[in-house]
C-alpha cells in the first residue's frame, strides 16, 4: 500500500538533501503515518486506518465520526468506510 494518509490524503514530498559543502542531492520526505484501529459507535464497528499523527491527534479531539465526515466532504478520504 502507498505511503498515503486515509483521511488527510498526505502524502511524500520531494526536497534536497543538503551536505556540509552544500552538494544538493534529491530525497523523499515522507508522513509520519501510523496503523490505528478506531471504534465507529454509530456503526458499532472497528475499522482500521493508516493515518498521520495529525490526524491522531485530530480524531482525539474531534471524533473519528466528525472526521471521516469532513474528509467525505473535502473527497480526501479514500477508505471505504
Amino acid at each position: 500500500m502507498a505511503r498515503v494518509c486515509e483521511i488527510s490524503g498526505k502524502r511524500p514530498r520531494v526536497g534536497n538533501k543538503v551536505s556540509h559543502a552544500n552538494n544538493k542531492t534529491k530525497r523523499r520526505f515522507y508522513p509520519n503515518l501510523q496503523t490505528k484501529k478506531f471504534f465507529v459507535p454509530e456503526e458499532n464497528k472497528w475499522i482500521t486506518l493508516k493515518v498521520s499523527t495529525k490526524v491522531i491527534k485530530t480524531i482525539n479531539n474531534k471524533g473519528i465520526s466528525a472526521v471521516i465526515k469532513e474528509a467525505r466532504a473535502k473527497g480526501t478520504l479514500t477508505a471505504n468506510i
